[in-house]
């Protein structure tokens, strides 16, 4: 499983103080739980974000994006985030609000 770890790193300090956040090995990357719900994760040097249906077509109009497709099939809700989205410590807060606005008004597990 190879995923960046330095956006790892990012990624974890932009969680920091958030309750019952757990890293998890999936998708061939790193994937961050959030009260139990898949939140964000790393797929080699991209985020995955998971923004929710209702607003994943407005994700994918976002520079830098693309369907997540892993399987060959774009998962409706989630995108990646290629590295140049990311790259600036406010690009990657704003797509982890993003998946955090979403997974937090999931029913908690």
């Amino acid at each position: 499983m190879a995923y960046d770890q330095q956006l790892a790193d990012r990624v974890r300090r932009a969680l920091d103080g958030l309750p019952e956040v757990v890293e998890k090995k999936m998708f061939g990357g790193l994937c961050f739980m959030v009260t139990g719900h898949m939140c964000c994760g790393i797929v080699d040097t991209r985020l995955m974000a998971r923004v929710g249906p209702e607003t994943y077509e407005d994700a994918l109009h976002e520079p830098h994006t693309s369907p997540m497709d892993f399987t060959g099939k774009p998962m409706k809700g989630m995108v990646y985030v290629q590295p140049a989205g990311t790259a600036d410590a406010e690009g990657l807060e704003a797509w982890i609000d993003r998946c955090l606005g979403f997974c937090l008004s999931l029913p908690p597990k």
